[in-house]
């Protein structure tokens, strides 16, 4: 982790950013490290969170936790697998949801839908292969969630390739520690 990017303050960040964060902020109680960090370029920063609130518009629930959990435990993004972990078992998924996701084995873990694996199939192929190639899960996700939904999905692959680009070159260590790790420390 680099020393030469001041982590800034929430006091410290441009008014704009401090508009979109604040709400995050005082939810989760704290300005997570990412947010310090890149509080240097707030216009990046602030179209990058209104992208984030359009996407949970954009898709349900569900597909987003999918998507950010997937993307996440592919690109070894613990810093945001442990936050959408935590999401994902406030709104309601579960342990068992989550865990299945995180095994990045769509065709065989247990409890999702046919459209969820279709979207794992989708995002892991898109990461893996560069987006080339993909055409045939598109189409199978585009038969599943249509065609809006499945270009929403595009967009939340690539939101969250950019955190997780960020938090591993940052090398930053996660806010909270995994729903996973909580039980066998507890």
């Amino acid at each position: 982790m680099t020393d030469r990017i001041e982590r800034l303050t929430f006091d410290q960040l441009a008014p704009a950013a401090q508009s979109v964060l604040e709400a995050r902020v005082k939810r989760l109680g704290y300005l997570g490290e990412f947010f310090r960090c890149t509080g240097h370029q707030p216009a990046i920063l602030v179209p990058f969170m209104e992208m984030t609130e359009a996407l949970k518009k954009a898709l349900p629930d569900r597909l987003t936790e999918l998507g950010a959990l997937t993307v996440a435990s592919v690109m070894g993004n613990d810093y945001e697998r442990h936050q959408h972990e935590r999401l994902s078992r406030k709104l309601g998924f579960g342990e068992d949801w989550v865990a299945a996701v995180e095994q990045l084995a769509p065709d065989t873990a247990p409890g999702l839908s046919d459209a969820e694996r279709a979207v794992q199939r989708l995002v892991i192929a898109a990461i893996e292969q560069r987006g080339h190639d993909v055409g045939p899960l598109l189409e199978t996700a585009i038969d599943h969630i249509g065609p809006d939904q499945a270009i929403a999905v595009l967009f939340l692959v690539g939101r969250y390739l950019t955190h997780a680009i960020i938090v591993n070159a940052l090398s930053l260590a996660p806010p909270v520690p995994s729903i996973f790790e909580e039980e066998t420390q507890g």
